[in-house]
């Protein structure tokens, strides 16, 4: 999808475009794991790439991919195939994050903590996602300057933002740039430790408490009656 291939919706069958070997949108697709690989390296670590391999994929496309990523830094790159052989499709990768993690590493973070929340966002979405800045709504000055106020400034960033896209536009696909992220919200998990600000349409999952209500919930199986609290 990445490289251009129409959308994939669940339930559906999948387009031509990858069930049959197609190297020249699979190397457009690459750009998207070349922007990991370089995000990940930016940390000081060595990066490891699992080639999940399906029934479907041709070994020149399995190859391909394994030539980019070594190509764009990657440590190694390892095809792997556990979804079919269980943990013996995995022991080559296994094998080989074992021997990354013995050498050396220079790990960094990619902000101080002590910064502004403002500058920690900006600093995430111009070295991560490559956005050319920021806007923050009015609603979410006004919660970044009260967890300041209240001592919150020093806590990491987590962003609520779609997975789909390195920018907010979940359509915008490989490795997007000229875009702007909006912050259209900020809030505060001062339990976890954590600042999260909500890109643009973004929603949250709800808290779940030590002992989820769904433990109440009962079936009677001869009447199908659901009860219990909801």
């Amino acid at each position: 999808m990445h490289g251009g291939g129409p959308p994939v919706r669940p339930g559906q069958p999948l387009a031509a475009e990858y069930t049959t070997e197609n190297l020249e949108l699979l190397e457009a697709g690459c750009t998207n794991m070349q922007r990991h690989i370089e995000n990940c390296i930016k940390f000081g670590v060595p990066v490891v790439v699992a080639i999940n391999q399906f029934a479907q994929d041709s070994m020149a496309e399995l190859e391909l991919i394994r030539k980019i990523a070594l190509a764009s830094g990657a440590a190694d790159a390892v095809i792997t195939n556990h979804w079919g052989k269980g943990s013996a499709g995995a022991s080559d990768l296994a094998t080989a994050v074992v021997k990354t993690c013995e050498t050396p590493a220079n790990f960094k973070f990619l902000y101080d903590v002590k910064a502004s929340i403002q500058d920690k966002i900006t600093t995430i979405v111009k070295e991560i996602y490559r956005g050319d800045g920021v806007e923050f709504s009015e609603e979410a000055l006004e919660q970044i300057a009260r967890y300041a106020a209240q001592g919150f400034n020093d806590l990491p960033i987590c962003m609520a933002k779609t997975h789909l896209s390195f920018s907010a536009d979940p359509t915008a696909k490989g490795a997007p740039t000229g875009f702007t992220i909006p912050i259209r919200e900020v809030r505060c998990s001062a339990g976890a430790g954590f600042i999260f600000p909500i890109v643009g349409t973004m929603s949250t999952m709800p808290g779940l408490p030590t002992r989820p209500c769904f433990y109440d919930v009962d079936l009677d199986c001869q009447t199908g009656v659901v009860s219990g609290l909801f």
